[in-house]
């Protein structure tokens, strides 16, 4: 059992959901081979003088070996299979219209009421978090909170994929303090958009998804909640994984459209980088609890890359990790950012005993990281 320091709070509901739309790998390297067959074609003479490097072809299987997806959900796929678009077709909105990302939040919210067995009126904190938010202002957590009647206040948050863990220890944070009674923490990763489709190193990586889940006080949560025994925060400067779009975009006219405004990292960097940090990270989350790693019965990680989150559940369990210690969603969902961890928990918690002790953890850009350590309620 875990020592009995607990913040008193627990999650009690969750919810996730995704577009209808699925793409699979092999769609998906059709149409970026046609597009990088046009492109070569287009620069035959400046590959052949030596001035231009050939792009290269994708394929489902290097997919699967360096990932570990074969398929996401995405908005819209009919600008993702057209060689000469590679970006998903989303329609702007008026803006008395719901909005794509609050649309996607109010799905996963509602899932996570029912689950509570909570109303949106019960609701006095929303916080909305995302790897990329659709808007600077109005919040869009105020225009999910008008959406599900819900009280009390809003925000929005972004740290990366690191954002759903940290949304989780605002709400805890705010139902300790009494600042809250009911909060909603809910990730509407919309990720498509910003993903370069036309880059064979990341074309393949990001999937829209949304989670949510409501955190209120220990003992007003329905039996079987998860308690949340204590949360983590670290984050360490790191370039390595970026994405510079923003106000300023329109400011200078010769990089408005440069690659470097969508998603960019530098991949084996990252790998390097982030294995050791999240294994010290965990191992020191679990510690601070008296554990040894197989008492912890699950760990939901970061749904990032396969190769990755089996390494750093080999290091911290110093053996293979089974299928049901770290479970992986990648295979269907891809990488939903920071949607990710909570999507592999709401997905793999329930047939775990009272009493069981999980781990849900998060890494990504800044470097950040996050985690909270949970026990299953009677």
């Amino acid at each position: 059992m875990v020592e009995r320091a607990t913040t008193h709070t627990s999650i009690s509901g969750f919810g996730v959901w995704h577009p209808p739309t699925v793409l699979d790998n092999h769609e998906l390297c059709a149409a970026f081979n046609e597009f990088v067959r046009r492109d070569n074609a287009r620069h035959a003479d400046e590959i052949a003088s030596g001035a231009r490097e050939a792009l290269r072809e994708s394929s489902p299987e290097f997919i699967v070996r360096a990932s570990g997806i074969v398929q996401r959900y995405v908005e819209d796929k009919t600008g993702l299979v057209d060689p000469e678009r590679m970006c998903p077709n989303i329609p702007d909105r008026p803006e008395e219209q719901v909005s794509v990302q609050a649309e996607y939040a109010v799905h996963a919210a509602r899932q996570a009421l029912a689950v509570a067995g909570r109303v949106g009126e019960d609701i006095d904190l929303v916080v909305l978090g995302a790897s990329c938010l659709q808007r600077s202002y109005p919040a869009v957590a105020i225009e999910v909170q008008a959406l599900l009647g819900a009280h009390g206040h809003g925000f929005d948050i972004s740290l990366g994929c690191s954002t759903g863990l940290a949304g989780l220890q605002l709400a805890s944070q705010a139902v300790q303090l009494g600042q809250a009674r009911c909060a909603l923490v809910v990730l509407p990763e919309l990720t498509s958009p910003h993903l370069n489709w036309r880059d064979r190193d990341a074309h393949f990586i990001l999937g829209d998804a949304a989670v949510a889940m409501i955190v209120e006080a220990t003992d007003r949560a329905r039996p079987g909640s998860w308690e949340i025994r204590s949360t983590r925060m670290l984050s360490k400067w790191s370039n390595n994984i970026r994405n510079n779009f923003g106000f300023m975009n329109r400011c200078d006219p010769t990089t408005e459209h440069a690659p470097d405004k969508l998603f960019h990292q530098q991949g084996r960097r990252v790998f390097k980088d982030v294995v050791p940090l999240a294994e010290k990270f965990i191992n020191d989350t679990i510690a601070a609890h008296g554990l040894g790693a197989d008492q912890v019965a699950r760990y939901w990680l970061h749904q990032a890359n396969r190769n990755m989150n089996d390494l750093i559940a080999k290091r911290v369990l110093g053996r293979e990790p089974t299928a049901a210690e770290a479970p992986l969603v990648l295979e269907e969902y891809g990488n939903t950012a920071s949607a990710g961890s909570l999507i592999a928990f709401a997905l793999h918690n329930e047939d775990l005993p009272a009493g069981s002790v999980g781990v849900m953890a998060a890494f990504g850009a800044g470097y950040s990281l996050g985690s909270l350590v949970l026990q299953r309620a009677a």
